[in-house]
């Protein structure tokens, strides 16, 4: 189960970084591309689309060209990353919504597709999220997304309680494949498909890892130290104990285990 995460924290967090994340986001971006290869296998021709947590419209980039005819919306709750999409996508038939996943603007099956890449690890609980997306989604209507489990950044977590020796343990931690699909069958996606796969992610030093995570907004998966000797000492320790147990001759990895499910609502 994921911690009780602020959301304002995580909103403000993305808002600030939305210039910076295409950069940086390396392992997101293969996880768009392996949501355009699972939806092409898909043979749809979805009129109306949906993207819950849209950041810098990566992903509707990629699946207007898919479904050039469709009229597609991004919804994400950071506005600077609805500002970074607009202009990304000008020109096509897109509009960005500000708006959180667990309280969408939208109608009833107001989407024949609903989609959603690296965003429900931000949430404490999946329940609400995956309740709206069945909302607004036609009966018989997809529901495709992907989401960082609970083996992400282990390498990270790992490290950091090695070096706490008892402090409180404030790292991010992440939702498991059971989690997953338990909470899709509570909200009535009968048969969904739910897998995983690992990604990983080389830096040349621990300092470059936190540094990459900050840029692309995802800082609060990381520890951060809050000032004063006792946390600048944890984070040493940290930093040391990570390239010892897990550094090789070219840096250290960085793993992300990606959850990807695939589910119809029922007709």
């Amino acid at each position: 189960m994921a911690a009780k995460i602020d959301r304002q924290k995580v909103q403000d967090s993305f808002h600030r970084q939305a210039n910076d994340y295409d950069c940086h986001a390396v392992v997101q971006c293969r996880v768009v591309e392996k949501v355009v290869g699972m939806l092409q296998a898909q043979q749809l021709t979805p009129a109306r689309l949906l993207d819950i947590g849209a950041g810098t419209g990566r992903l509707l980039g990629r699946v207007t060209e898919l479904y050039p005819e469709a009229s597609a919306v991004g919804a994400d709750l950071a506005p600077g990353m609805c500002r970074a999409a607009a202009e990304n996508l000008a020109g096509k038939r897109v509009e960005m919504v500000n708006a959180d996943a667990e309280n969408l603007p939208f109608p009833p099956a107001s989407f024949d597709l609903v989609l959603s890449t690296s965003t429900y690890q931000w949430l404490s609980s999946l329940d609400q999220a995956f309740s709206e997306a069945s909302r607004v989604l036609v009966p018989g209507g997809l529901f495709c997304f992907a989401l960082f489990g609970e083996r992400t950044l282990f390498e990270l977590r790992d490290s950091y309680r090695s070096a706490l020796s008892g402090a409180s343990d404030r790292s991010h931690s992440f939702f498991s494949s059971s989690e997953v699909e338990e909470a899709m069958e509570r909200v009535g996606f009968a048969g969904a498909t739910v897998t995983s796969e690992l990604e990983v992610e080389m830096h040349p030093d621990v300092a470059e890892l936190l540094r990459s995570l900050k840029r692309i907004g995802a800082g609060t998966t990381a520890p951060v130290a809050a000032g004063g000797l006792s946390e600048r000492r944890i984070m040493l320790d940290m930093m040391a104990t990570y390239q010892r147990e897990f550094g090789r001759e070219d840096g250290i990895p960085a793993t992300y285990e990606v959850i990807y499910g695939v589910a119809c609502k029922a007709k």
